[in-house]
């Protein structure tokens, strides 16, 4: 069966939106959100299988990244404002509730809608990224956490991030991607969509201003600890960023959560182990 990738162009809270899609138009409304330093095109694993079971799946470009809108200044990627992006494209595609999936920085994107905008999700599964109000209290607590987390102090310098990371065609970035990964996880026609995506006017300052803008406090009416939409926690216990307990304790803070360890995959567990990860995924969502 050879499924139909759509192209969709989205106008949400007041940015432009490029999105992925696939799926029956009336399925349950999956969104796939990336993390850093990847686009949409990080969900092309899970795309298909997903639409074949039933379900509408949109993985859009989230702002700053690809081919959306790249707004200027920090405090346009405060996580408040990102995750209000989410609620938005729900609405322009014609949806009130949605079923959200969210990987590293998606991944934080999904925690906060879970938390503050629970008449949205429907259900979420969260990847390789914990709750927001764990890791703080986890750095302190394992100094090894902070070490492999230098390079969010790094990326809050002016400038230098972008320096570095526009050198030699975007070497850094990519071999992020391939020494952090196993073997085969990301292909040259991936990195050539990313190089080609992180060549993007204004990009590289978006993609480093989601990290920026953790120095802003979220706007929110007041601070949830509990997780009360059913929840479920991907974790590839091999990621050379975010140590397993950090899932561990993320999971306490969910009423209905579930957590599933991955012993053998990285920070990239939906791209080294995407049959897994599907049926995971098609098995809570459907």
């Amino acid at each position: 069966m050879i499924t139909e990738l759509e192209s969709l162009s989205l106008e949400a809270n007041g940015q432009h939106f490029h999105a992925l899609a696939a799926g029956p138009a009336d399925g349950p409304l999956v969104l796939l959100l990336h993390g850093f330093p990847e686009t949409s095109h990080g969900w092309r694993k899970q795309i298909a299988p997903l639409a074949e079971a039933g379900l509408r799946v949109v993985a859009p470009d989230q702002r700053g990244v690809g081919r959306s809108s790249k707004p200027q200044g920090v405090a346009a990627y405060r996580l408040d404002v990102l995750a209000d992006d989410v609620v938005a494209l729900a609405k322009a595609l014609g949806r009130e509730r949605a079923r959200i999936v969210g990987h590293d920085w998606g991944g934080a994107v999904a925690w906060f809608l879970a938390a503050h905008h629970a008449d949205l999700v429907e259900r979420c599964v969260v990847m390789d990224a914990p709750h927001p109000a764990v890791f703080g209290t986890y750095l302190l607590r394992h100094p090894s956490q902070l070490g492999k987390s230098w390079y969010m102090a790094f990326f809050q310098l002016p400038w230098l991030p972008e320096a570095l990371l526009r050198m030699r065609g975007f070497e850094w970035l990519a071999q992020a991607l391939t020494t952090t990964s196993r073997p085969g996880a990301f292909s040259s026609q991936d990195l050539a969509a990313y190089r080609e995506a992180w060549a993007q006017p204004g990009a590289l300052t978006s993609m480093l201003n989601w990290y920026r803008a953790l120095a802003l406090a979220p706007r929110m009416p007041a601070p949830i600890d509990r997780i009360e939409v059913p929840l479920r926690l991907l974790w590839g216990d091999r990621d050379s960023a975010l140590e397993p307990g950090l899932a561990d304790a993320s999971i306490v803070r969910c009423t209905h959560g579930e957590l599933f360890h991955l012993p053998e995959a990285t920070h990239w567990l939906h791209h080294e182990e995407a049959g897994r990860v599907n049926e995971l995924l098609i098995e809570f969502l459907r």
